[in-house]
């Protein structure tokens, strides 16, 4: 049964040419963790302000554990949602010590549970012996830690975290990215996650919700979104990949497109007269005898891998974009010389 239920939600603002967010339905489950994944303006965080109460839709309705919060008739105030805030800039206050911090959204609470319960979360995330400290006298994870404690310290039905790894460096940020889900499924909570960022999205979510203009495009855990995108959008968001046009062979499996014989991980559905395929750089391995060869244009070094732009022998001309492979980082490739290379069926998508 889901937890979180959005039915058609729109959100449409005055003098914009098209709605923010267009009938967007979802269903979450309880204790699932989904983050919502797109470009700039591709309406993920209106979507996360609509749940929280900061914006109101257009139309549509929302329902968290069985209660309506928002539809035609009705429009619960946030504070009585029952949901929990972690900002992208985290929003601590300054003049006040972690455990003030915390204890901010208790004031109904009498103060012997206040305090019970601020000793709790402090110690769920890993700082019991900060209280008497300051935000400023914290690091960026610690704050963070900090802001998810005071998000979970009112037993909220939901955690909503706008961006919250984008202020962090790239080593504490993949720290954080551990931090923050163990902690989300110790409490056993129920969280919305948006971020611009496939890493961050695919390291810390049951499932991930890939947005482009307000619509939704493809939900699906995050192996299977990468396997299998949906769509070009999706395909070309989550990782880089190589897109070609082709026709199905009668065996339903193989196609034929301007580098050659692609093969499918399996047998299509339905026959198709022309399709579109989605081939992932580290699909693309190269070996002596190769059944596909050309001049590579570029390398790029990443660190774990090479990154080479082939342009293909038996490609027409120069008009069709080089194909990128991933290659060994201890492998010798120079621009100017001659691979080959093979092509896994794993990493080969049909796509819309």
């Amino acid at each position: 049964m889901s937890f979180i239920q959005l039915e058609n939600i729109t959100k449409a603002f005055t003098g914009s040419g098209r709605p923010a967010v267009d009938k967007l339905s979802l269903k979450i489950k309880e204790g699932e963790i989904i983050s919502l994944l797109g470009p700039s303006g591709c309406g993920k965080t209106t979507t996360l302000r609509m749940i929280a109460g900061f914006e109101n839709p257009s139309s549509g309705s929302i329902h968290i554990d069985g209660a309506t919060i928002v539809n035609e008739s009705r429009i619960l105030p946030p504070e009585k949602r029952g949901i929990g805030m972690v900002f992208q800039d985290y929003a601590l206050f300054p003049h006040m010590t972690i455990q003030k911090n915390v204890m901010f959204g208790l004031n109904k609470w009498k103060t012997r549970e206040k305090k019970a319960r601020v000793k709790e979360v402090l110690e769920l995330v890993g700082l019991e012996e900060y209280g008497d400290r300051y935000p400023t006298q914290l690091s960026g994870g610690q704050q963070q830690r900090v802001a998810l404690a005071r998000a979970l310290a009112p037993k909220p039905h939901v955690v909503l975290m706008d961006e919250p790894f984008s202020n962090l460096d790239a080593g504490l940020r993949e720290k954080m990215r551990f931090d923050v889900t163990n902690i989300l499924r110790r409490a056993n909570t129920t969280a919305i996650i948006v971020t611009h960022d496939q890493k961050d999205a695919f390291a810390v979510s049951d499932r991930v919700v890939v947005m482009n203009e307000g619509v939704i495009q493809q939900i699906a855990a995050p192996k299977e979104m990468y396997r299998c995108p949906k769509n070009c959008f999706v395909a070309q968001f989550v990782g880089k990949t190589n897109i070609l046009t082709g026709k199905m062979d009668n065996d339903l499996r193989n196609i034929h497109t301007h580098i050659g014989k692609v093969m499918l991980p399996e047998e299509s559905k339905e026959r198709l007269e022309s399709v579109t395929l989605s081939i992932r750089p580290e699909g693309c391995m190269l070996s002596e005898k190769g059944a596909f060869c050309g001049v590579v244009d570029r390398v790029t070094y990443g660190g774990e891998y090479q990154e080479l732009h082939v342009r293909l022998h038996n490609e027409p001309g120069l008009s069709k974009a080089p194909m990128m492979i991933y290659a060994p980082v201890e492998q010798d490739v120079e621009i100017g010389s001659i691979v080959s290379f093979d092509i896994k069926p794993e990493l080969v998508a049909l796509v819309e």
